[in-house]
């Protein structure tokens, strides 16, 4: 079935755990020389950022953020860390959401978007629904 309407729009952010923030932020900043915001914690997500500035795009480093962390156990099984998800934009998170459940993709949690680490409305897709990748969706 053809989606109604375009439904994502650039990308966000390429999301990457981590098993040592400061070690990753380090990386990012003084081999890559890259601009880095200074580490966030959403208690609310069960993680810790680090937001690497692109010039087109972000790199956003996770941390656990506790033992219940969503993602604890992703490090488990990838104890270097490694692509936990992607971010794309959409205007309009509700819509999104309405037109991908009615395609049969799973909005993962109660259906219903959250305020992420950008102070915007998220929520997140079934990995098994799109190739492996779990999928965010940010409203711009």
């Amino acid at each position: 079935m053809t989606p109604t309407l375009p439904i994502i729009g650039r990308l966000n952010h390429l999301a990457i755990a981590v098993p040592d923030l400061t070690a990753a932020t380090a990386l990012y900043r003084d081999t890559l020389g890259a601009k880095t915001s200074a580490p966030h914690a959403l208690p609310e997500h069960g993680v810790t950022v680090v937001f690497v500035e692109l010039p087109n795009s972000k790199i956003e480093l996770l941390q656990k953020l506790g033992e219940n962390s969503p993602i604890a156990a992703y490090l488990d099984k990838n104890p270097s860390g490694g692509i936990h998800h992607i971010c794309f934009e959409v205007d309009d998170i509700a819509a999104a959401a309405a037109q991908l459940t009615a395609h049969g993709a799973r909005v993962l949690g109660d259906g219903k978007a959250k305020i992420g680490a950008h102070g915007k409305p998220v929520l997140f897709l079934h990995p098994k629904d799109f190739c492996g990748t779990l999928i965010e969706l940010e409203q711009i």
